[in-house]
């Protein structure tokens, strides 16, 4: 198996068994169209914010999730799980992955986190 297969690989694993646990409390484990960018426990996924779309050079993924939290807790979150599955931060709430760029970001209404995440063709 090739480095790349390799690293992808565990990160499934990882994934799967760090994450596998939230799809028992009914909620989605994943973000809608990206089977390893989990969401953060607590938040549930808006499936009609949800919009997937391949093009030859790449995928756009576009999608949120909502839920009670803090933004210091996403943060902390996606600071720390993204870089596991490959994910390099370029910034708050940017990322970068094999020729694609992960935008996240967050609103908070009273105690309720909106979270969009989206991702695009881009340069590393």
């Amino acid at each position: 198996m090739d480095g790349k297969r390799y690293k992808i690989a565990a990160s499934l694993i990882f994934a799967t068994v760090l994450f596998g646990a939230g799809a028992g409390r009914g909620s989605d484990a994943f973000v809608a169209g990206v089977t390893d960018l989990p969401l953060m426990p607590g938040l549930h996924p808006l499936p009609e914010a949800t919009l997937i779309f391949d093009k030859p050079n790449g995928r756009i993924v576009q999608a949120a999730a909502t839920g009670a939290g803090s933004r210091d807790k996403l943060w902390e979150f996606y600071d720390e799980t993204l870089p596991q599955l490959g994910w390099h931060r370029r910034g708050p709430g940017h990322f970068t992955r094999d020729g694609e760029r992960l935008r996240i970001t967050v609103e908070k209404n009273d105690s309720q986190l909106t979270v969009r995440f989206a991702i695009a063709p881009g340069s590393e």
